[in-house]
């Protein structure tokens, strides 16, 4: 077999066997096939796409580069959580525990974060003495004890995606809707979840900027999840706007103990986080009907026990939780700086990619995955869409390193105001069932 003859084959829109599909994972994982002959069968699956087959074989085969964690020790069914990415989200902190608490185990699996889009494991590192990389005995532990557990994806898990995923990055072959579903289904699949809840993010600020590639993206992904077995929903979420307040590591765990306290109960965040968790409980089956599982939600916000599910998992795994109440003890930026509104108006539209990269420029996120991330600087979102806004009043509060000039006029740009209000938007555009 010639990675040559599979490169044509796909060159001219041909479809790649379970075999050559297996032969060319293999290879990219143990370097035995060389990188720009993996990089031109990406582009060449980019221009001329994968069959339901091929992405099946291509997800099975990456899930087996590398070890298959064994979560069946655990009692229940364990559900895990994914969500595409966007400005903001911090939803995983938040319904963790919530589903914890509820009594249904929560197995995650979490990413970094790169450019205008945080990442999971950023966030939790803004907890001092956190460790967000476990062992598998240290995942384990966690889930047993806590019912939660959250890890960045060890070296063993997928390690073929790693590979491609790094490729797919410089080549610009990361928007392909086979190749999405292969790189998330198979550290899915290979975490040991028995079933899986979906966010796939829909609008300029995603990777999926329509409604009918994100709902390509989340039927693509449900098929691969039930073919091999896995009990999985998707829901279809507007992306545009900054998700909450918090924009950056720290302050976006600051929001997250927030909802966790009961604040904040009709933002989108929160709604979005509740009806997640929500599904969640109905796969673990410990709620039938999704006004009983939102009913379980706001109970264990209402007694404390989600927020105190948090503490123990932090504690547990070397974390501070006092943390959790003194937000002083989370980092803290050099200086704070607000930005003020120059005129009047109703907010029409918000930018959040723009916003995700200006947090990016404050040193929230990374521009090359070798950056140190500087925890502690953000921005806070005061806007919202829909509101109105008087001359001079706050718009966004700046977190940003001792001595960086923040001028206002990139914060201010991200904003559309129009003379009169607009009409609300729904954050839930669709699900889509196994």
């Amino acid at each position: 077999m010639r990675m040559y003859d599979l490169i044509y084959t796909k060159k001219l829109g041909g479809a790649l066997s379970p075999e050559e599909i297996a032969f060319w994972v293999k290879g990219a994982a143990e370097g035995s096939i060389p990188d720009e002959q993996s990089a031109a069968l990406l582009m060449a699956i980019c221009w001329r796409g994968m069959g339901t087959e091929e992405t099946l074989a291509l997800t099975l085969a990456m899930r087996d580069s590398g070890k298959r964690l064994d979560l069946s020790a655990i009692p229940g069914l364990k559900v895990d959580k994914h969500s595409t990415g966007g400005v903001g989200d911090k939803t995983t902190l938040i319904l963790g525990p919530i589903v914890a608490a509820c009594g249904v185990p929560c197995p995650m699996f979490s990413g970094r974060g790169l450019g205008h889009t945080g990442g999971t494991v950023d966030k939790f590192a803004a907890i001092p003495g956190l460790r967000v990389e476990l062992s598998e005995a240290g995942f384990l532990r966690s889930l047993r004890e806590t019912r939660f557990a959250n890890s960045a994806q060890t070296a063993d898990i997928a390690p073929a995606d790693r590979k491609l995923y790094a490729l797919r990055d410089i080549t610009a072959t990361v928007e392909s809707i086979p190749l999405i579903t292969a790189s998330i289904m198979s550290k899915k699949l290979a975490g040991g979840a028995d079933a899986l809840v979906l966010d796939v993010k829909c609008g300029p600020t995603a990777f999926m900027k329509t409604l009918d590639e994100a709902s390509t993206l989340a039927q693509s992904m449900v098929d691969v999840g039930t073919a091999h077995g896995m009990q999985i929903r998707a829901l279809i979420t507007r992306m545009d706007a900054p998700l909450g307040w918090a924009i950056g590591n720290a302050l976006e765990v600051m929001e997250a103990v927030e909802i966790l306290r009961g604040e904040h109960g009709d933002s989108e965040l929160a709604q979005l986080s509740f009806r997640l968790a929500a599904e969640m409980l109905i796969m673990g089956g410990a709620a039938d009907r999704l006004e009983q599982a939102l009913g379980m939600v706001r109970a264990r916000l209402q007694d404390g026990s989600a927020l105190e599910t948090l503490r123990r998992f932090v504690a547990l795994n070397g974390g501070d939780p006092g943390a959790l109440d003194d937000f002083g003890r989370l980092p803290q930026p050099g200086q704070v700086v607000e930005v003020r509104a120059d005129r009047e108006g109703y907010v029409a539209a918000i930018d959040g990619r723009a916003l995700g990269l200006l947090a990016m420029d404050l040193g929230a996120g990374r521009k090359d995955r070798s950056d140190v991330l500087d925890l502690g600087v953000g921005i806070r979102v005061r806007a919202r869409l829909g509101s109105k806004v008087a001359k001079n009043q706050p718009l966004f509060t700046v977190y940003a390193k001792r001595g960086v000039l923040v001028a206002p006029g990139p914060f201010l740009r991200t904003l559309e105001l129009v003379p009169e209000p607009t009409a609300g938007r729904a954050w839930l555009l669709k699900t889509i069932n196994c």
